[in-house]
């Protein structure tokens, strides 16, 4: 599977910056306190929304296919720089909220799913990343 996303300054602020993803069209900004104009999240944000998204939606096909009764799926992340070894390291913080008559077995089992969904496989190996300037 294979998708594609633009990204290009749209002048209306310092960093602001239009993002394109088939029909789906948004902005992404800095904070103020890093020289933005706020107009959108920045771009740590969408790295948290999208692991959020993904670990939610992954949870809810399980849910389904098993027929386990999950109410409610709220994936809460934060992220931060935190120093391992003498080295800083980016932190991101997940925390998942389950609703619904769910069994201990079941808690830990979702969350072995929720490992398993493709951004938190992803962000958590070396991603390549080929770049090259036009």
């Amino acid at each position: 599977m294979s998708s594609s996303v633009l990204v290009e300054e749209n002048a209306q602020g310092r960093y602001q910056q239009r993002v394109c993803a088939g029909q789906h069209e948004w902005l992404s900004d800095e904070p103020e306190s890093m020289g933005g104009s706020d107009a959108g999240p920045a771009p740590f944000d969408f790295l948290m929304a999208a692991l959020g998204s993904c670990t939610s939606i992954t949870l809810r096909m399980y849910a389904e296919r098993k027929q386990i009764d999950l109410k409610k799926i709220s994936v809460e992340l934060a992220h931060e720089k935190t120093e391992v070894d003498g080295v800083l390291r980016d932190h991101i913080q997940r925390r998942i909220h389950l609703e619904g008559n769910l069994s201990a077995e079941q808690r830990q089992r979702l969350l072995e799913i929720a490992n398993k969904c493709p951004i938190f496989r992803t962000l958590s190996q070396p991603v390549l990343i080929s770049s090259e300037v036009l």
